[in-house]
């Protein structure tokens, strides 16, 4: 899988070609890099900016990050369960009365 290309050069390619001053088939052409790479960050310079609906980078990272936690505590969950059905399966002492 080629690198991606750096934040700045990203953000360079889609100001040119929000300027229309060329068709987005040479702006691409002319930057080495696929007319459907420069529509996707066209595309996804949109949603940054909330002039169209979709996830932002930020909602996309914090996502991330929350299905990561929320698989942790479902493993979590699942050893206590476990714990707690072994537990009422183990033959424990009674508790008896303490005083003569």
């Amino acid at each position: 899988m080629p690198r991606p290309h750096p934040k700045e050069f990203r953000e360079d390619v889609v100001a040119v070609a929000r300027r229309g001053e060329a068709p987005v088939r040479q702006i691409a052409k002319d930057f080495g890099i696929s007319e459907s790479c420069l529509r996707n960050w066209l595309h996804a310079a949109d949603v940054e900016e909330g002039t169209k609906p979709g996830v932002t980078s930020s909602e996309s990272a914090e996502l991330r990050e929350l299905r990561r936690r929320n698989r942790l505590l479902e493993q979590e969950n699942e050893v206590l369960r476990r714990a707690a059905a072994y537990l009422s399966q183990a033959q424990l002492p009674g508790k008896g009365s303490t005083r003569s």
